[in-house]
């Protein structure tokens, strides 16, 4: 019997086979993207300012599937030996027979804690270990060594002993008590640092009317105590958005939107770099395209533009005062968009602008220059 039709037919197979799982795999990838943008965009609305809400119901969420996947773990089912990555409690069992006698699952393994890479949201206490300076604490969490130095009190000849708790903030700056009288600009005027970042960080719990509530905490991002000297401003890298040479993002070249000075730098909360300037001025197009939106936009940006340049870039401008522009209009590099603006969620004259490529945020100092 010839079997080279049955083995033609297997290889035909495995072909087949093969790209069909190549096919799901490719379009699982792409719905994972857009329900992950979806999802940022969400967080995004208002400038962020729904992201507490969202990791509150999110903690909620979590412990109600705890609490009713419960009962699968509370099986009489034992399991003894060494796993990695599962730590025994020695309240709960202190002994393999008593750990068997109550059906819980042993272990030899040592847990190991594990920074995550996640956006923190509130100020955290790090129980200081062997080897540990001010310096790698700072390297190690993301900020500033001044920021540690602040928040804990530290001088320069301090020094840190084995199991010393020292607080770290979410970002480079300091921390405020709000205390009766205390407005988002008299808290900025006292750090020297942009009333626009404190209400721009996500986990600061301030409403539309930017009303604030004594005993509330809140961060101020590249801010310095009064009496100390203030580094210069922290640009924030998301860990997989930084600083990309043009070549391997497009043949795009951008100019400068507007003249002024830089007051807020691109970060994970902040996806761009504000440019104020209190006489206002001019807003121009960064690069030739077409404009496809101009006007209101309610999540915070106010009088909006968006620039679509054919190319797979897109750039945003956010806080006009006026709109000089309207949707399918056609814009040259360099030509007038509007006029620099406070609308929307703005606390001072200022051009909000973003570059995207793909729906993806990019740092626009990696196209513009420091």
């Amino acid at each position: 019997m010839d079997q080279r039709p049955l083995i033609s037919e297997f290889f035909s197979f495995i072909r087949d086979l093969f790209f069909y799982i190549t096919h799901r795999l490719h379009k699982t990838g792409l719905n994972f993207e857009k329900v992950k943008n979806f999802v940022v965009d969400m967080l995004m609305v208002r400038r962020g300012a729904n992201t507490s809400l969202f990791v509150h119901f999110s903690i909620l969420g979590l412990a109600a599937v705890v609490l009713i996947g419960g009962g699968v773990f509370s099986s009489s089912s034992v399991v003894s030996g060494s796993y990695p990555g599962v730590a025994v409690n020695p309240l709960v069992a202190s002994s393999s027979e008593e750990a068997t006698a109550q059906g819980v699952i042993t272990s030899t393994i040592t847990p190991v804690t594990i920074v995550s890479d996640k956006p923190r949201d509130k100020i955290i206490d790090y129980e200081v270990k062997s080897g540990d300076t001010i310096a790698s604490i700072a390297r190690d969490w993301g900020v500033s060594q001044e920021t540690i130095m602040w928040a804990n009190d530290f001088s320069s000849n301090s020094r840190l002993t084995i199991g010393q708790k020292v607080k770290i903030l979410p970002v480079s700056g300091v921390s405020h008590t709000v205390v009766s009288g205390d407005t988002i600009y008299t808290i900025a005027t006292k750090y020297r640092a942009s009333a626009q970042a404190i209400i721009d960080f996500p986990f600061n719990d301030i409403g539309d009317d930017f009303q604030l509530h004594a005993g509330d905490v809140l961060i101020v991002p590249d801010g310095a105590p009064p009496a100390q000297a203030k580094p210069a401003p922290t640009q924030y890298i998301a860990p997989d958005q930084l600083n990309i040479p043009i070549e391997q993002l497009g043949s795009a070249q951008f100019i400068w939107p507007a003249a002024g000075t830089i007051t807020q730098y691109f970060s994970w909360y902040h996806p761009g770099v504000d440019i104020a300037n209190l006489a206002g001025g001019a807003i121009r197009a960064s690069d030739s395209g077409t404009i496809v939106h101009a006007g209101w936009d309610s999540s915070g940006y106010g009088n909006m533009i968006l620039i679509d340049h054919g190319n797979g870039f897109e750039t945003r401008y956010g806080h006009l005062s006026v709109i000089y522009v309207s949707v399918g209009q056609k814009v040259g590099k360099g030509d007038v968009l509007g006029m620099m603006g406070s609308t929307g969620r703005s606390t001072g004259t200022h051009l909000h602008f973003e570059i995207y490529k793909g729906g993806a945020r990019y740092n626009p100092l990696s196209f513009l220059g420091k």
